[in-house]
């Protein structure tokens, strides 16, 4: 079964809350998960809650309809006034450096697949040299993404993360788990709060508008023995690849061609994922089980 949830009938106003606050148990069980495998406590995030609250009522509020006070926000949200002046007095300043350093791995493994000054004919990544300017090379390669940061740098790192091999002839071979993603945890957070923040906005967006507007599909089924999933996983997995080889390929020629136009201001992210569980298993999580 393949649903849609712009299809789904939407409930009387009156219960759209206490219908939503059911639901949340089911989407809150995965992330408490992570929150206390990585040892954030009840407090902690119930602050970055009210943070939240405050935040997307701040920019909601700057519409320009109403005056964004910290009375109207609190009205808002629910959270105390007090709490709000301090919210928005705090700095915001996300980690830079942190952001910078995933976007230029991304982009540099992103190139090295795509495009094809990098690629064989039949698409696959080449052995590339350190360095010169003659042929392609590891160097031209990091050049192709910024001028600003050094060859070496970002050879190092891919390296350390065991996502490119050092090559007996001095060439430099792009590995197969380099597209499972980085080894780094601070980077496998980043595309954790990147990859699952696009998909719940993506789908609040959905839930919210009369006419859905963005892409949001599934296909699941239950009743199955352990061979069968694996079966289907592995189809998954090989199907997956082939549609992000392609699409990583598409977007790398529209960016070189969109990178100097005054209305090339807008991202997208495209994400596949394949979740399997026993519900047989005592700490399976039945919340939000669905049967085609």
């Amino acid at each position: 079964m393949i649903p849609y949830i712009g299809a789904m009938t939407v409930p009387p106003p009156n219960s759209r809350s206490d219908a939503f606050i059911r639901v949340l148990k089911g989407l809150l069980r995965p992330l408490v998960r992570a929150l206390i495998a990585h040892g954030v406590t009840a407090p902690v995030f119930y602050r970055l809650v009210k943070q939240a609250y405050v935040d997307v009522a701040v920019q909601d509020l700057e519409d320009g309809r109403r005056t964004v006070t910290d009375s109207t926000i609190s009205v808002l949200t629910g959270v105390h006034r007090r709490d709000v002046k301090a919210m928005r007095s705090e700095d915001q300043t996300e980690d830079a450096a942190l952001r910078a350093k995933v976007s230029t791995l991304s982009s540099v493994l992103g190139h090295w697949v795509a495009d094809t000054e990098f690629t064989d004919p039949n698409g696959a990544p080449k052995n590339l040299a350190r360095t010169g300017s003659d042929a392609p090379s590891f160097e031209t390669l990091v050049q192709k993404v910024s001028r600003d940061i050094r060859p070496r740098t970002v050879l190092d790192e891919l390296i350390r993360q065991n996502l490119v091999a050092l090559e007996d002839d001095n060439t430099i071979s792009l590995k197969t788990n380099a597209f499972l993603g980085p080894a780094d945890l601070d980077q496998r957070i980043h595309f954790f709060a990147s990859n699952v923040g696009d998909h719940l906005a993506a789908a609040a967006e959905n839930l919210v508008r009369e006419d859905p507007p963005f892409l949001e599909r599934a296909v699941f089924y239950n009743r199955l023995t352990s061979s069968s999933v694996d079966a289907l996983e592995e189809q998954v997995r090989a199907l997956s690849n082939s549609t992000l080889l392609t699409l990583n390929r598409d977007a790398n020629a529209f960016q070189a061609k969109d990178k100097d136009a005054e209305d090339g201001t807008e991202r997208f992210r495209f994400g596949l994922f394949f979740y399997r569980e026993d519900e047989a298993a005592p700490n399976a999580d039945k919340d939000g089980d669905e049967t085609p």
